[in-house]
């Protein structure tokens, strides 16, 4: 067994057993509502929540954190759990099958957590394990952050996430619905319908090429505006939100107009783009660790195929500029990495990089906690109130003045248990 893998499965059998009560003094506490710090508070929670947040000293013992700043559990609205990008990543795929990713789907989510991550939305897996990862937290099997799956992703024949891109022609088969892959109205119905019967809780579709696929284009539109508005007609149907990785301006303004609900990536947004998502409240999800790393790494012979490097080249670049453009223009934002691009762990350091373009750092928390809960139509995330669930992590110095210091959680908790102290 990988030794990583063996890592992670000893830290989530030994992280503390949940509180069926208990008390933390916090010496800050940062109220996502507000986006402000509102000095020492004490927090009363009781399994999974939050009971009350006061001034006032409880008679009970506490979790001493009054030398920190508590914020509320983040999340990471783009992950991809069970892989991380690198040279041999197109090879694993002929190598690894379902009982592999779902180790390495549990290691890295445990990485996850520890960074300060207690939930995470996973746009696209393989076999469905993330799915699976997830109710196994939930069952207490295993542990690990709260897991919103979209399970596969859902592409057009060639298009960014069709499965069987760059393999030999005997081994490509004939992908449909099942396996992700549409090109009609129908089968975009049929895809939906079968995400729903697997259990997924959203639908993420690949509106236009992509990076890392092995064909040609970053960023041609991959869907028409009679498929978008089936999927979008189906998806309201089982209550699902739409995830639309898109690089290229005509495919993500048709989503956008289709009505789908968040962006990935959005590096070729221009002005009208922006109008739409405006009018639509489609919220950005900018993703600008995953551009910086394919830009650095291609620089290196051989990490990338040759068909890839020259897309990382291009796009990766851009997308920084293209989130300070947005977030100025009045975008709603998410936060989310591409995360299993970039290293799993590192999630934090989207951080930096929002508010070095422009961003305040209290906006950009506000982007992983009550812009998450939007997202995800989950008022209990993101919030350290009464009824929000019991994820709260802390640093020891004040994050508004140095965004850093999320990269250097020393406290986590979710839906209180103790992981990391």
């Amino acid at each position: 067994m990988n030794h990583r893998i063996a890592l992670g499965l000893v830290l989530a059998v030994c992280s503390s057993a949940a509180q069926a009560d208990g008390w933390l003094h916090c010496g800050n506490l940062f109220d996502s509502e507000q986006g402000k710090l509102v000095g020492e508070r004490y927090v009363h929670f009781n399994a999974n929540k939050i009971l009350a947040v006061t001034s006032d000293k409880p008679a009970a013992d506490s979790v001493d954190l009054s030398d920190k700043t508590c914020l509320p559990g983040l999340t990471d609205l783009h992950v991809h759990l069970d892989g991380q990008s690198g040279p041999g990543a197109y090879l694993n795929r002929f190598t690894e099958g379902p009982a592999d990713l779902a180790y390495t789907a549990q290691n890295y989510g445990m990485k996850t957590l520890l960074a300060g991550f207690t939930t995470v939305r996973n746009p696209g897996d393989s076999y469905n394990v993330t799915l699976a990862l997830r109710d196994a937290i939930k069952a207490g099997k295993v542990k690990g952050p709260r897991i919103y799956s979209a399970g596969k992703s859902l592409a057009t024949t060639g298009g960014h996430a069709d499965p069987t891109n760059g393999v030999r022609p005997d081994l490509m088969g004939e992908p449909g619905p099942k396996q992700g892959v549409v090109n009609s109205p129908s089968d975009i119905k049929e895809a939906i319908r079968q995400h729903y019967k697997d259990g997924a809780d959203f639908i993420k579709i690949t509106a236009t090429g992509g990076v890392l696929s092995m064909a040609s284009s970053g960023e041609n539109p991959q869907f028409t505006d009679e498929e978008l508005e089936a999927l979008v007609a189906i998806a309201d149907d089982y209550n699902f939100h739409i995830a639309a990785h898109a690089h290229g301006k005509s495919g993500m303004l048709r989503a956008v107009n289709a009505g789908i609900d968040t962006i990935e990536h959005g590096t070729y947004m221009d002005d009208e783009v922006i109008a739409a998502m405006k009018a639509n409240g489609t919220y950005l999800v900018p993703t600008i660790m995953a551009g910086k790393f394919v830009a650095e790494k291609a620089k290196i012979d051989g990490y990338f195929p040759a068909v890839v490097k020259p897309k990382a080249l291009a796009i990766g670049p851009k997308i920084q500029d293209t989130f300070a453009k947005a977030y100025k223009a009045g975008v709603k934002i998410g936060f989310g990495t591409d995360s299993g691009v970039s290293a799993h762990g590192d999630n934090a350091k989207e951080f930096e990089y929002m508010v070095e373009a422009g961003m305040p750092a209290n906006q950009a928390i506000q982007a992983a906690t009550i812009a998450a809960s939007d997202i995800l139509r989950d008022p209990r995330l993101g919030r350290i109130k009464s009824g929000s669930y019991a994820d709260i992590i802390a640093v020891d110095g004040n994050p508004l003045e140095d965004i850093t210091e999320l990269q250097r959680v020393t406290f986590v908790m979710k839906d209180g248990e103790i992981h990391k102290q």
